[in-house]
């Protein structure tokens, strides 16, 4: 087996599919196999910070849950530190939330107060782009926060759910589109 770096395609090719999981209709992009190959994983954070090198992030933000486990390996990479932006009610300091549209209701999700500071360049993972909801709100928190947002990844796009547009204006990185 090769140690090169993965493709986008065998990444893809390692994502499953589980069907009507968690509701009827829903096809779901299970990653964990992705996680388990340890060349599949450490070559989705290499292409998923591609366009950076130590020094050129502060802060890399995850987004609760799984892109914490991105997010937390890119800011090892990139030296940079690492922030989770995780549902309400879970961080234990003084935070700024953001609610945020689902398919029936809202969430919310927050970010402690001074968590990134004023002008940190920041990168911003979660594993999969869908109605850009959640990843709207981290951006509006970031805002908050007067971060500076570099880019927004994620390991996998479901393009025909749109989710890119609530996300305008910010460069925007998938590495696997349905």
């Amino acid at each position: 087996m090769s140690h090169s770096r993965p493709t986008p395609a065998e990444i893809e090719s390692a994502i499953r599919n589980i069907p009507d999981f968690p509701k009827p209709g829903i096809q779901f992009k299970d990653i964990t196999p992705v996680l388990a190959d340890a060349r599949l994983f450490a070559g989705s954070i290499d292409l998923l910070i591609s366009n950076f090198k130590p020094g050129m992030v502060d802060t890399v933000v995850g987004i609760d849950a799984r892109g914490f486990i991105f997010a937390a390996a890119a800011a090892l990479r990139l030296q940079a530190g690492f922030v989770p932006v995780r549902k309400k009610g879970k961080l234990p300091y003084q935070t700024h939330e953001q609610n945020y549209d689902l398919e029936y209701g809202t969430n919310s999700i927050a970010i402690h107060t001074d968590a990134v500071k004023p002008g940190s360049r920041v990168l911003l993972i979660d594993d999969l782009l869908a109605t850009g909801g959640t990843a709207a709100a981290a951006a509006a928190l970031l805002q908050k926060v007067g971060a500076e947002i570099l880019e927004i990844s994620f390991l996998i796009e479901l393009s025909f759910l749109t989710g890119r547009d609530k996300l305008k204006g910010y460069p925007i990185r998938s590495l696997v589109v349905y």
